[in-house]
Order: C-alpha cells, then structure tokens, then sequence
C-alpha cells in the first residue's frame, strides 16, 4: 500500500488519496459544516440538505441520481454531524470517475424540486418520531441539549417538524452558500488508481467550483453549568446517562482521554463498566462510554439502561468505577494493557477500507495532515499513567458531572 498523497485545487478545495490494491475504490467529499453552524431559524437545515442533494440535479432526475451507483453495483450514501456534512460512495475500480462526477453534481447542481422536498420533509419528519419511539437513541440528544443549553451545539441534529416546514429552496441555498466553503471541503479516496488520475479527475470536476474562503470562526460555546435531571417516560427500564463537557479536538491530552474512555467504557466487553455491571452483577445489558471532540468544546458521557429497582445500585458501581480512575494511577501492566487495546481496535478499523477513507478526509479537514499508524501507536505509548489520572480527576470530577434519567 502506498502512503496517502495529497493536492490542492485553485479554489481550496483539498484532495487526499491512498493507492490501495483492493478491486473496490471509496471516495467522498467532507465538508466542515454541519448542524451546529445552523441560525435558530434554520435548525435541521445541515441534515435535510444531506437528503434532498439526492433529489435531482440540473442533468438528473431523483431515479436517475440513486441508480447511478446502483446499476453497476456500488452505493451512493451522506451523513451529517455536528460539525461536518459528508457525501460518499464505494463502487468498483472502474466505476471511478462515474462516482467522482455523481458526488460533483449532487453536491453543486442539485436543483431541489419543491414536489421532492415536500415528499422528503414527509420522512424526515418519520426519522424524528422513530428517534423519539427508542429512549436509548434520544436519551443521548437530549443530554447535549441539556449539557449546552442554549446554544446550537446542543440542538439536535435532525431538527423539528415546526422549523422544516418553512424550509424552501432560497433557505437551502443561502445556507450552501454561507457554510459550503470551498476551503472547508476535503475530496477523500481509497482505491486501485493512481494519485495521477484522481487529480486528473478532481480538475476535470471539482476546478469549476466557485473559490469560497470562509470568514468566520464557530461562536465559543456558553458557560458549562452541570445539571441533574428525571424525567418521567413510559419505559420499560430506566435509562441513564452521565457526563461533561470535555477537550476539544486541538487539545493536547485528547488521545489521553480517548485511551482513558477505552479504558472505562469503550467498545471492548472486558471495559471496565462492562465488567462491572453486567459481567459480575447483571444489572445492565447495555453500557458505554463515549469521548467526541468539537471545535472550542466536546462531550463525555456514560450511557447505561437498567432496571429501576437496580438504578441506585447502578450508581454506586459507576463511582466506585470513576472513583478508582481518579485516586490510583494504573499499573504498568494495565497501562501496557490500555494502550495496546487502543492501538489494536484502531488498526482494526483502519483496515476497513470505508472507514480509512473517511478518517483520512476527517483528519486532513480538521488538521490539514494524517498521522500514519506508527506515529498514533508512538503517541499512545508515550501516555504517562499520572498524565492518565489528571485527566480522569479533570473530566470525571463529581462536581463537574451532569445527569439525565429516563425513569
């Protein structure tokens, strides 16, 4: 495999690519504006535009966009963050330039039919409802509004049913057009074909974009007050979450939290709050810790679901948890332990040729570089265990913790 090489165009727009002998090819444009960028007036704005850039195109009927892809086997697919939009595709080597030319012109010729945009405010509207028939999905929505009151970044992503209703096109693209800079856009690929012929063709497509440089800087969020609160909701079991504001993405001790939440709740079933309440005392089927950095902020929290009788008990197995990070440094063995479990899960994705890609776009959007997967594997190692614990009395300080049930 070679390393990834990079290029930009006349306008900003930045193009990263990874030569890569697998016979299916990934490609995507990442764009840094997402929910949080929305005015109150245009909350969901991020999110439906996400949906109806697949709705038709100055050359393209809705039918013709989605079958594009299809008719020879790949998949045409976005997203929509917080902080960021992204459009994709994986289709097979030589699909290349068809995939680079649809995710052109969805993104910068889309025409936004008012009979589709109404079929689609129709199931957005579904896609918020479904979010509020599962607590452990909107539990965590909730809990940001409630950990950045007032301000957008604790909005939801998805929006109300109220604010779409006035969506219209001139909305559509006043937001595109204040947000869809050409210097926040990273075209991103993986794929059997030259570094050569993916410049070639980002020219070809990408070089008519009219130069966009963005002139402003996301607002610093509000002051961080922690919150406690119940709410009753017809549920069968109580559902929990824990947390704080946390490092955001430029900070130096973020991969020292990443670790430290591995540790304590990540995807491994031999994490700590695994262990502790649904191995040895099986009172939860579900829990987790999650760390996500922001610009100017980020959040923390523990998630878990149990059954009321079982919730207090719940809580005192948790501090004890968070109590123990706090006050003893781990042991060498632990540390070694911790970080080699870091390193592995990381490889392991990065193996997925999808997730490469979007990684790569991610972090050459956010830090205009990537860090091969030696350097990561150095700076992990380089985590000290008392660097480890300041951070875990930082975040995890009881006093700092908010908290949100669903009872």
């Amino acid at each position: 495999m070679m390393e990834h090489q990079i290029y930009t165009l006349q306008n900003g727009i930045r193009v990263i690519h990874r030569q890569d002998k697998s016979p299916v090819g990934y490609c995507g444009l990442i764009i840094n504006a997402g929910s949080r960028d929305e005015k109150d007036s245009e909350h969901g704005m991020a999110h439906f535009i996400e949906h109806v850039i697949f709705k038709g195109t100055k050359k393209r009927r809705a039918y013709h966009v989605l079958s594009r892809l299809d008719d020879v086997g790949g998949e045409l697919n976005a997203y929509t963050t917080k902080e960021e939009t992204c459009i994709y595709a994986s289709f097979l080597k030589q699909d290349y330039e068809r995939a680079i030319e649809l995710i052109h012109d969805i993104t910068f010729n889309s025409t936004f039919p008012p009979k589709e945009l109404a079929k689609e405010k129709e199931v957005i509207v579904d896609e918020i409802n479904s979010y509020k028939d599962s607590p452990a999905e909107f539990i965590f929505d909730e809990f940001e509004e409630m950990l950045f009151k007032g301000d957008p970044m604790g909005r939801n992503i998805l929006g109300t049913e109220q604010k779409l209703k006035t969506f219209d096109v001139p909305m559509i693209r006043q937001f595109m057009k204040a947000n869809y800079n050409t210097d926040q856009m990273v075209f991103c690929s993986v794929g059997n074909v030259s570094f050569k012929k993916v410049v070639k063709w980002a020219e070809k497509y990408f070089s008519d974009v009219e130069e966009s440089i963005r002139t402003f800087d996301r607002p610093v969020v509000g002051q961080y007050i922690p919150e406690s609160q119940t709410i009753e909701r017809d549920t069968h079991q109580c559902h929990v979450m824990i947390g704080n504001v946390a490092y955001d993405f430029k900070h130096d001790r973020r991969l020292h939290l990443h670790l430290l939440n591995n540790l304590l709740g990540g995807p491994g079933m031999n994490s700590r709050l695994n262990m502790a309440l649904r191995e040895k005392n099986g009172i939860a089927y579900n829990v987790e810790s999650s760390y996500a950095p922001y610009y100017g902020t980020g959040v923390f929290n523990i998630y878990f679901g149990t059954d009321e009788e079982n919730l207090m008990r719940s809580f005192g197995i948790i501090d004890r948890e968070l109590k123990l990070l706090r006050d003893k440094s781990l042991g060498t063995l632990q540390l070694h332990k911790a970080a080699r479990q870091l390193k592995g899960q990381i490889t392991i994705s990065s193996d997925n040729r999808e997730n490469l890609m979007l990684s790569m776009g991610k972090s050459f959007l956010l830090y205009d570089q990537i860090d091969d997967l030696d350097v990561i594997y150095n700076k992990i190692d380089s985590i000290k265990a008392a660097e480890l614990q300041e951070v875990a009395n930082d975040i995890l300080n009881p006093n700092r913790l908010s908290y949100l049930i669903y009872k």
